[in-house]
């Protein structure tokens, strides 16, 4: 689209509001709104002024002023609005010098794409993000000087086949067994179609939803792949709908990681390959999984690199509360095809050369796209430049391997705290071509650390009652 066709689709569609919204450095959305007669061409090309300084990882208040662009090919109508309001993605500029901002994450994305051509590797990268959610009936939590709580409900919920609500009509999945009853095990089919239809309706194209293994109404719904800096559009409005849907139907989502105690956290599952002149570069049919010396290289890097992508692939403190053995989860560095105990795993569902792709497990949707595809990019793409062999494959269930043989497999970090260290350690990879900028390192290390893990290391934890209130 251009800038006329969007006031074209805005008078069709009978829009009254406009929307912009732009994402922050930690991954949310930010918004806010204007009327349709204040929609011009000139707002695209000249921008409209908001307050950085009050922008989680943005500016200070001494510099705080900065411009918002709106990008036209992102215009859709908002399904959940009572006005007919246009929405909008929107780009980020300083109005001094007029350059894009570096700690706008949706530059990040779009320099990473440009980077990747820039390479002569590749002229695309195509992404597939499995991201799963939990979908809840209740949710409280508090904390303060004196308590601290949490506490989840759901029908669905395994602890629930006791309650005295009624009508109490059974068919509560059991723990780890919600991968895939129909119903009435299965409480969420309809509300996931809604999920569905809503994603369909704002032109995101989905290829499947179902069920996932925790109880509760732990859900997936996977989008068709998609480039880059389209897929982190489409992250960001994915967690939108199913969030008012949810809401909607009188429930609350959470793509939180690890909501549940004992029971399976929620990951990114990421599939991605590098294509050139519609060619699938990963492909070789005489290679192991049918991998090329390109994607096993690319592999090398994501292995390499990978204590260090997981200060931006799994960014929250409640992140290796998922990253522990026994819940599915993709703790070991180590490839295979088929083997889900992996942090990289090749599909084998189809040998088809466009088929063929690596799905690396480790990374959740807590984090943010447009930094995390680009530090996944980047990685995989060092790993390529410098020819980075991974250890052999491993077509073993890692989690059950002998003493001897689990010694010899490296683990992911154990906490957000040792991922940063490692995230400041090595992040030469992520500043090549100018991709990732030291500041935007710099910010994310430093309020990661103020914000998060300082903030819970201070706070005393409600198992610690369990184990201390009586020694």
């Amino acid at each position: 689209m251009k800038p006329k066709d969007v006031l074209a689709f805005a008078k069709e569609n009978k829009a009254e509001i406009v929307d912009l919204k732009f994402v922050d450095l930690p991954g949310l959305w930010q918004h806010f709104s204007i009327t349709t007669s204040e929609l011009n061409e000139d707002l695209f090309e000249n921008g409209i002024g908001f307050d950085g300084s009050s922008i989680r990882g943005f500016q200070t208040i001494n510099e705080s002023d900065m411009l918002l662009f709106p990008d036209p090919n992102t215009a859709m109508m908002d399904p959940f609005t009572e006005l007919p309001t246009l929405s909008l993605i929107c780009n980020i500029k300083d109005p001094i010098t007029g350059q894009s901002y570096t700690r706008d994450p949706r530059f990040v994305a779009q320099k990473a794409e440009k980077y990747l051509q820039s390479t002569g590797v590749a002229d695309t990268s195509y992404w597939g993000p499995e991201i799963e959610f939990y979908i809840f009936d209740n949710i409280r939590f508090d904390q303060s000087y004196n308590y601290g709580f949490y506490f989840i409900d759901s029908e669905e919920g395994a602890w629930n086949t006791g309650s005295e609500m009624r009508p109490n009509l059974g068919y509560k999945p059991r723990y780890k067994e919600g991968y895939f009853p129909v119903p009435p095990m299965d409480h969420q089919h309809d509300i996931r179609s809604e999920m569905v239809r809503t994603l369909e309706k704002c032109g995101v194209v989905v290829e499947i939803h179902h069920h996932e293994v925790g109880t509760a109404g732990q859900a997936e719904i996977d989008m068709k792949y998609s480039t880059l800096t389209k897929m982190a559009d489409q992250v960001l409005l994915y967690k939108y709908v199913i969030k008012n849907v949810g809401r909607r139907r009188g429930k609350t989502v959470t793509v939180m990681p690890k909501p549940l105690f004992q029971d399976n956290g929620s990951g990114m599952h990421t599939h991605q390959s590098l294509w050139k002149k519609g060619k699938n570069i990963f492909y070789d049919k005489k290679g192991y999984a049918l991998l090329s010396d390109t994607a096993r290289h690319y592999i090398g890097g994501l292995l390499r690199h990978a204590h260090a992508l997981c200060g931006l692939i799994a960014p929250t403190t409640n992140s290796y509360r998922r990253l522990v053995p026994g819940y599915e989860a993709p703790i070991n560095l180590a490839y295979s095809q088929r083997n889900r105990s992996a942090c990289i795993r090749i599909p084998t569902y189809s040998t088809s050369e466009k088929a063929r792709r690596l799905e690396f497990r480790t990374p959740d949707p807590s984090c943010n796209p447009y930094l995390a595809f680009p530090a996944m990019l980047m990685a995989g793409l060092d790993g390529v430049k410098n020819k980075i062999e991974p250890p052999a494959p491993v077509e073993k269930d890692l989690y059950e391997l002998s003493g001897a043989e689990a010694k010899k497999i490296k683990s992911m970090p154990g906490s957000l705290e040792q991922a940063l260290d490692a995230l400041e350690a090595d992040h030469d990879f992520l500043l090549e071509g100018g991709v990732f900028t030291p500041d935007v390192i710099e910010t994310w290390i430093a309020y990661k650390r103020k914000k998060e893990v300082d903030a819970i290391r201070l706070r005393p934890h409600p198992y610690e009652f369990s184990l201390y209130f009586d020694i």
